[in-house]
């Protein structure tokens, strides 16, 4: 009987050392993503509710920094540079702070995201771009603090803020017009060095159409900067293909090649791999 309790208090020990109790979140995580022109915008953010408070200038003190939101940073995500106002912005990750007042607010973007809520101490070396905006007020309260991407259009959106009665609207623009001309530019230069080298990679590992594979790494090969070794990696596959195709001949002379760009580029993997193909082939 003792032995049975014994084992029943250690089942029952286990499963309360792994139970996990679950229960919901007082301000909620969210996520925001959305697509402004070619710009690829996110935000991470934790909605406090107001729950009948006085939000602004109580719960959230006017003059204040806040950390505009709940728990850890509000994290807004840029994948191209914008403007923000008028002020240019660096592409990358930035926790969202703000200074509400009664009729302004600072809207600050600080480089350092892994703070809980606001830093332990505020550096402004860290400060990216601070803007100042006017605060409106709403005809209708919003209950959960709401952060929003509006009024899209190819070139740009606003950034909305939105609690209790209050909303502060922070436009934004992003390079559309110059990421498009890049694409358009990249796409009728051609394919680059890489795509032909990944395309002939592609055919040769899947034993496709090798004659296509030869002629693809040779355009690769080709692309080689006047003046700059043309890559070991390259003439590798080149020489695989090659062999493949029957030509050892032809296998060997590039196999050679690459075993003295990898020499020079002291890498000794290709070194012993064109080696080894040499003497295989040579036989």
């Amino acid at each position: 009987m003792k032995k049975v309790f014994i084992m029943a208090l250690l089942a029952f020990s286990s499963l309360t050392i792994n139970a996990q109790v679950e229960t919901p979140q007082a301000s909620p995580s969210s996520k925001v993503e959305q697509t402004v022109g070619l710009t690829n915008v996110s935000i991470d953010y934790s909605r406090p509710g107001a729950k009948g408070r006085t939000v602004y200038g109580d719960l959230v003190p006017y003059g204040k920094n806040w950390r505009t939101g709940a728990n850890a940073n509000t994290v807004i995500t840029f994948d191209e540079n914008v403007k923000i106002n008028g002020q240019e912005l660096k592409k990358g990750k930035y926790a969202l702070y703000t200074t509400p007042k009664a009729d302004s607010w600072d809207v600050i973007f600080y480089s350092a995201t892994d703070n809980w809520g606001l830093p332990k101490t505020w550096d402004e070396s860290k400060v990216a771009l601070r803007t100042t905006v006017k605060p409106e007020t709403l005809n209708k309260p919003v209950e959960s603090f709401t952060i929003s991407l509006n009024n899209l259009s190819n070139d740009s959106a606003t950034l909305d803020l939105a609690w209790e009665r209050t909303m502060v609207s922070v436009p934004f623009t992003v390079p559309t017009n110059k990421v498009a001309m890049n694409s358009i530019e990249k796409a009728l230069a051609g394919p680059s060095a890489g795509d032909y080298f990944s395309a002939a990679q592609y055919f040769y590992q899947t034993e496709n159409d090798l004659n296509k594979a030869l002629s693809w790494i040779n355009n690769a090969v080709s692309l080689t900067p006047e003046g700059k070794d043309t890559p070991f990696w390259y003439l590798r596959l080149k020489s695989l293909i090659q062999a493949k195709l029957g030509d050892k001949k032809g296998a060997i002379a590039t196999a050679k090649s690459s075993l003295d760009g990898a020499k020079k580029a002291g890498n000794g993997d290709y070194e012993k791999m064109n080696k080894d193909s040499i003497a295989e082939w040579s036989k």
